[in-house]
């Protein structure tokens, strides 16, 4: 086989056998196809797509191409959980104690954020002396002794994906569903687990800001884990404004908290609710969705969950009283309130810059470098659809500088306030399931 023939293969729009993929990604992994072929190959596919046949011959390439994670060793039937991003998404930190409370297994490896804030792993470190870092033998006994456990991900997992990842950032090949959901599909299926629920974001805080585009990528994920052999299900849900209230590392694990016993965030709790019911169906804990639901809010309403979750903190040597105490958590120095300028009704909230106005005072990360500010970040107090009085606080900053001029700006920029009432829009717009 030559690299050139298959290029204009595809390039053509003919369809590629698993051999010629196989070839492609090991030749290019291990630095015999180089990066010039690569990119056209790439231009290839973002003009040419790629049939679902082919789609999960690359994804296996990916997965195939570095180490795989062995689950096998926990008892049960592991489901992952998967989001596309958007700005204060704590369901991780919520779904991984309220699944394991009804018996089902989470074995969860998460990573570190870059954006508007900490990912779940920065989110656990707010936790006073939380270990990110635990090696597999003590990983898998505390699922089996725990039902939860959270881990940095490590080991050399899809090499070819982190490859090709950066080279589309830098040939326009960014935005090409085959591309994004083999990349996305290729690590969550090294990480093991037998079953996955993907939530898939749309909206303004989203990387797929239409639903069509959003619904594409969800089948094609679904698409490539079931072909894959992995049991996968997608809900696609709203990014058009934050989720929950809490914007930032330590705001949001005290958010998590509140949702575990129930006071959460009517959206938050509702998107866990929704996610966490899949995730419980698909490991065979209820006959359906409707029981796996019930078996969640029971656990959540008897503060089981809520338990579960302090179990997982002090296995993984936390300081669990902050789940009573949430003053132990990072504090930033100075609170702000962003006071609304007229009456009316907020009718929008633009989620990406609401998110940078977060990663100004320091709660996300610019570059891999960068650190992070635990403690600092937003409460939103109005959501789309809330009334609002001139005076009224709009958001609440929390910061360790006093000069927060920029941030305020940016948050008055991304409120607008209409004075006629306003429909929200559904949370959840899409199952797909095939």
């Amino acid at each position: 086989m030559r690299m050139v023939d298959l290029i204009s293969k595809k390039r053509d729009g003919q369809e590629l056998s698993k051999q010629e993929i196989d070839f492609i990604i090991e030749g290019y992994t291990n630095g015999e196809i180089p990066e010039y072929q690569m990119s056209a190959f790439a231009m290839a596919i973002y003009f040419q797509d790629m049939t679902t046949d082919e789609r999960v011959a690359l994804t296996k390439a990916m997965v195939e191409s570095g180490d795989q994670i062995d689950l096998s060793a926990i008892e049960g039937i592991k489901v992952d959980k998967h989001s596309t991003g958007g700005v204060g998404d704590t369901t991780t930190l919520i779904l991984a104690p309220l699944v394991a409370a009804v018996g089902v297994p989470v074995a969860k490896m998460s990573g570190r954020g870059l954006g508007h804030t900490g990912g779940t792993i920065d989110k656990l470190e707010s936790i006073e002396g939380f270990e990110v870092e635990i090696d597999s033998n003590q990983f898998t006994k505390l699922v089996n002794e725990n039902k939860v456990a959270v881990v940095g991900q490590s080991g050399n997992l899809t090499p070819a994906d982190k490859k090709l990842y950066g080279l589309r950032d830098v040939t326009a090949t960014v935005n090409s569903i085959p591309l994004i959901a083999s990349s996305i599909m290729s690590k969550k299926i090294a990480s093991g687990s037998d079953a996955i629920v993907l939530d898939v974001k749309t909206g303004s805080g989203a990387f797929m800001k239409e639903l069509d585009g959003a619904k594409e990528l969800a089948q094609a994920m679904v698409q490539i884990g079931n072909g894959a052999g992995r049991n996968t299900i997608a809900v696609i849900s709203d990014m058009n404004q934050p989720l929950g209230f809490a914007i930032g590392n330590a705001l949001e694990v005290k958010e998590a908290i509140d949702t575990l016993r129930g006071n959460g965030p009517e959206d938050l709790q509702e998107l866990c609710l929704t996610l966490g019911s899949q995730m419980v169906y698909l490991a065979g804990e209820a006959k359906s969705i409707e029981e796996a639901r019930q078996k969640l809010e029971d656990v959540m309403q008897s503060g089981k969950a809520i338990e579960v979750f302090k179990t997982f903190i002090t296995a993984q040597g936390g300081d669990a009283s902050v789940v009573d105490d949430s003053a132990k958590l990072p504090t930033a120095s100075y609170t702000f309130e962003v006071e609304a300028k007229q009456d009316g009704y907020v009718s929008e909230i633009i989620a990406d810059e609401i998110g940078i106005a977060a990663s100004i005072l320091g709660a996300g990360r610019t570059t891999k470098e960068s650190e992070i500010d635990l403690a600092v970040g937003l409460v939103l107090n109005k959501k789309v659809g809330d009334q609002v009085k001139k005076g009224e606080s709009l958001v609440t900053i929390h910061s360790n500088t006093e000069d927060v001029a920029e941030v305020v700006e940016k948050i008055y920029q991304t409120y607008s306030i209409t004075t006629e009432t306003v429909e929200t829009r559904p949370l959840i717009h899409d199952i797909i399931h095939q």
